[in-house]
């Protein structure tokens, strides 16, 4: 059963080896394949957004980032759903994205956005069948161009 977790920062670890399974997705986010503990400290713990453990029964196998309102365009963004590496490939990741679509869908939201990294293919299809629907390019606050996508909930 897959369930969230709030990250909380005597965590910050396992959250450090979850994001340093994925050397390929660091690597097009930032160049390098891994990060600090500091940056990660930093980007989920100390940011406006919300950062959640994705756990199968009682294994932290994931990450969800979410940001109910953006203050730059009112919509709630979803920041990141990433899967340890060695659990990918057997549909957690989907599993854990429509578990957080029906939270967000009892708290009355029905709108979501995300941006996807211009380069990275199997998040774009992934969302696609997810019913994400392409809507323009942007420039994330970091200065990185990404694909905006969003779903009617």
């Amino acid at each position: 059963m897959i369930t969230f977790k709030k990250v909380e920062k005597e965590l910050v670890e396992v959250l450090a080896e979850i994001i340093n399974s994925n050397p390929n997705y660091n690597t097009i986010e930032n160049s390098k394949s891994t990060r600090s503990l500091e940056e990660i400290t930093e980007k989920y713990l100390e940011g406006e957004s919300e950062a959640y453990f994705i756990l199968l029964d009682e294994t932290y196998i994931g990450i969800l980032d979410y940001l109910e309102h953006n203050p730059r365009d009112g919509y709630p963004w979803l920041g990141l759903l990433m899967i340890h590496h060695d659990y990918q490939g057997y549909g957690f990741g989907t599993n854990a994205y429509f578990t957080f679509e029906e939270k967000l869908k009892e708290k009355g939201i029905n709108q979501l956005r995300l941006g996807v990294l211009v380069e990275n293919n199997s998040a774009k299809s992934f969302w696609k069948s997810a019913g994400f629907n392409y809507l323009e390019n942007k420039l994330s606050t970091n200065g990185i161009e990404v694909e905006v996508y969003e779903k009617q909930l």
